[in-house]
């Protein structure tokens, strides 16, 4: 499973690439835990997860690709924002006009196999599990956001 998950990350994933970690990168033996996450392409942006001891966060703070550890975590991209958690958070509603005008939620910690937590539309799990173990592109992310947003609004 473990390589399955690093061939599909770095498939899609190049070495120059931010890629944002939202939390529970590993369970189990940290040593092994770090010489997988040393495998990953691109320059990781972690987000702490429940599974994110201060032990593993100072490992991974020195691993090979790791830029920065946030708690959670505020993003401004093409005119959205997003907000980084690992767990998922209300952080708005359909009363806005757009996406744009939101403050979207991106999280994990749910290991559903669906992206929208309880359906809403700006609360978007980026898990691997709900991704065919891939990380996720923000671009998809937002072009799925604006489908479950149109869908939403017919039933209202």
């Amino acid at each position: 499973m473990n390589n399955k998950i690093i061939e599909n990350w770095n498939s899609v994933v190049d070495a120059d690439d931010e890629v944002y970690i939202l939390g529970d990168v590993m369970l189990g033996d940290n040593v092994k835990g770090m010489e997988l996450f040393n495998q990953l392409n691109g320059l990781i942006y972690l987000v702490r997860g429940n599974h994110d001891t201060d032990v593993r966060i100072n490992l991974f703070e020195s691993g090979l690709r790791c830029v920065e550890v946030y708690d959670a975590k505020y993003l401004k991209y093409n005119g959205y924002h997003f907000y980084m958690t690992h767990y998922p958070c209300l952080t708005g509603n359909l009363h806005k006009e757009s996406l744009k005008q939101m403050t979207i939620n991106l999280h994990g910690h749910t290991h559903e196999q669906k992206p929208f937590f309880y359906d809403l539309p700006f609360c978007y799990n980026v898990g691997m599990d709900a991704h065919n173990c891939y990380p996720i592109c923000l671009d998809d992310v937002i072009e799925e956001m604006k489908q479950k947003v149109e869908e939403c609004k017919s039933f209202l």
